[in-house]
């Protein structure tokens, strides 16, 4: 049977960017169905019942849902340039930094952005990138998953791109080089590879969406 995969989404979001980029470093062939969030698709409604969001990845005419949990399935599905570690530690440790990615950074980072700079929701995502700063400190490598992308720097995509065109469209600074020079090198090779280009939006497309939803009369 032909593998036959689609994904839903929209262009914007660093959640279905996360499915490209992992689709693009596996070579996978796909379907990209754009999907409108203020007049859902019936197939959207269909295939995620229970969030009603995007991204939707559809294998063989089987929905999975939540980014991380896709790029897991992916994983399994085909393996060729592996996103999870083989060692069952360094698996579970690239599970954890990836969820605290989700529970931690991008909440503090929203906020921070939502507040135009406050210094105190500053302060608090400031807390939550020292601790990402120290993971690549200590590993010494190009990426989180070291020579390689691996899950945990696919989970930091929004980081990678969404908060510097936050900071271009509002004039802050989330990100300073000085305090997190770890992340700012691993945000320029991370940006830097085809795959992950190739998966993510124009850096126009949320440096607009942040001036026009977050920007000041």
């Amino acid at each position: 049977m032909a593998n036959e995969v689609k994904l839903h989404g929209v262009t914007g979001s660093p959640f279905v960017c996360r499915v490209k980029i992992a689709l693009n470093l596996k070579g996978i062939k796909y379907e990209f169905v754009a999907e409108d969030l203020s007049n859902k698709s019936a197939d959207l409604l269909k295939y995620n019942p229970v969030y009603k969001k995007v991204p939707v990845f559809v294998h063989n005419g089987n929905p999975i849902s939540e980014s991380l949990v896709i790029l897991e399935y992916i994983d399994e599905v085909w393996k060729g340039v592996p996103i999870l570690p083989q060692d069952a530690y360094e698996k579970a440790q690239a599970r954890f930094w990836a969820k605290v990615i989700d529970d931690k950074c991008i909440p503090a980072i929203f906020k921070a952005i939502v507040s135009h700079g406050e210094k105190q929701a500053v302060a608090e995502a400031h807390e939550t990138l020292q601790f990402l700063e120290n993971e690549l400190k200590v590993k010494g490598s190009k990426f989180f998953g070291g020579d390689n992308i691996n899950l945990v720097d696919i989970s930091a995509t929004f980081i990678a791109l969404w908060v510097g065109a936050a900071e271009e469209a509002l004039g802050l600074e989330l990100l300073p080089r000085d305090k997190f020079p770890k992340i700012k090198e691993w945000c320029d090779n991370y940006l830097n590879c085809q795959a992950v280009k190739d998966g993510l939006p124009p850096r126009e497309l949320p440096v607009g969406f942040f001036k026009s939803r977050f920007g000041k009369a």
